[in-house]
């Protein structure tokens, strides 16, 4: 079933630290009036990275989560600076936190974060044909990178310190647009 989008009759925002929080006066098809909050963000997006180290081996970094207050594996992931490609911020944020630029940049797919109440987008990034280089990052120390077989990802998002939705997603994603390059025999052109 396809539906009309609420209309939208005024938009108020006020600031909510690093994101712009706005209250839609919505009016639904059925004639039902509501406000709805939603945040946006003040930057340009998000990627995160799967490095593949070889075709069988993920790349995953172990840093502080200040939320959790505990040390947590994901992937590699940041922002996307004014005026960059997610495939620059990708090949970016993969020197800057685990020492490796990578050859072969391809998006997967975009992921949001919270779709009901949040406009924030993640951009997958697989990453290939991987070299050592590194640039300083924003990190305040520096990561530990983690070997870890791509065949056991739903080992990995069992574990307790691997809790981040984006970085389950994202290992996942790109796990399936792996095995249908490897079944169609086709690959998609390098975007870097």
């Amino acid at each position: 079933m396809t539906r009309r989008l609420p209309t939208i009759h005024a938009i108020t925002e006020h600031d909510a630290g690093p994101y712009r929080m706005e209250r839609l006066d919505l009016e639904f098809s059925n004639g039902e009036r509501r406000q709805f909050e939603r945040l946006h963000g003040r930057g340009h997006g998000a990627v995160a990275v799967v490095p593949m180290l070889d075709a069988a081996t993920v790349l995953l970094v172990r840093e502080y989560a200040a939320g959790l207050h505990r040390y947590e594996l994901g992937l590699v992931k940041g922002r996307i600076d004014a005026g960059e490609t997610p495939l620059q911020a990708a090949d970016r944020e993969l020197k800057e936190e685990a020492g490796y630029g990578a050859r072969r940049l391809e998006v997967v797919r975009t992921l949001s974060l919270a779709p009901v109440y949040m406009s924030h987008e993640t951009t997958v990034v697989l990453a290939r044909e991987l070299y050592p280089e590194r640039l300083p990052g924003d990190e305040p120390e520096e990561l530990e990178v983690v070997p870890w077989p791509l065949a056991s990802i739903g080992e990995l998002a069992l574990r307790e310190d691997f809790s981040e939705g984006r970085s389950i997603a994202a290992l996942f994603a790109a796990r399936e647009y792996l095995d249908l390059e490897r079944t169609t025999g086709l690959e998609r052109a390098a975007d870097a």
